[in-house]
């Protein structure tokens, strides 16, 4: 866990959440891609699991495990595929890992900030695209923005795929991202309706609604 600068005001609370580097493609911190699950449980030694879930509806042999650092406050999902690897980590925007990019903070941080940021990266990191539900994401990164509630707001949601998994990361039909990912608020978008801020919205309810549920 990198050390932090004390704050300006002493009295403000110091955020103890570790920082992860992001090396796209390929690791999250401590966790690498294609890593099984007792290779992720030792690489990540001060976490609590918290459950085991069905991550996707269509597709059980995909696991997620919930982690909290190290309460149980959920803080980071890992998902593995039928063979076991890891292939998707995502960071809970309140509780989890602080993600880190070329400088930037991926978790918790402001939405139409990130997407701005996303927009300004040169060209040669690839380009910046938008799911059908509106989620940003860049594809030779393996990275993807979802909003997440955050004390009364949204705050970002980095979740992130090793490189044998990005092909069309940003598509929420085409992914590979698991089901589970999608589901709650949507990215905001100016003249969006109020009861289509939230995916599945009470309008289009979940085709596997009464047999599974996410774990948010």
């Amino acid at each position: 866990m990198d050390g932090m600068p004390p704050p300006d005001n002493p009295g403000a609370a110091v955020d103890v959440r570790p920082r992860w580097l992001v090396t796209p493609l390929e690791a999250a911190g401590p966790l690498r891609f294609g890593m099984t699950v007792a290779e992720a449980a030792a690489a990540l030694p001060a976490a609590q699991q918290v459950r085991r879930f069905q991550a996707d509806p269509y597709h059980p042999e995909v696991v997620g495990i919930e982690l909290g650092f190290p309460s149980a406050a959920p803080a980071l999902y890992e998902y593995f595929d039928e063979a076991g690897r890891l292939f998707c980590v995502a960071a809970d925007a309140v509780h989890g890992p602080r993600m880190v990019l070329d400088g930037m903070n991926l978790t918790g941080g402001d939405p139409d900030e990130l997407e701005q940021w996303l927009s300004e990266l040169p060209d040669a990191v690839g380009g910046l695209r938008f799911g059908p539900r509106g989620n940003p994401g860049i594809e030779e990164l393996g990275l993807v923005l979802r909003a997440q509630a955050s004390a009364g707001d949204l705050s970002t949601r980095p979740v992130l795929v090793g490189r044998e998994w990005a092909d069309r990361c940003v598509d929420d039909y085409e992914s590979f991202i698991p089901e589970c990912e999608w589901v709650g608020h949507l990215w905001p978008t100016p003249g969006l309706a109020d009861e289509d801020k939230v995916w599945p919205s009470v309008r289009y309810p979940a085709s596997w609604a009464g047999k599974w549920s996410p774990p948010f």
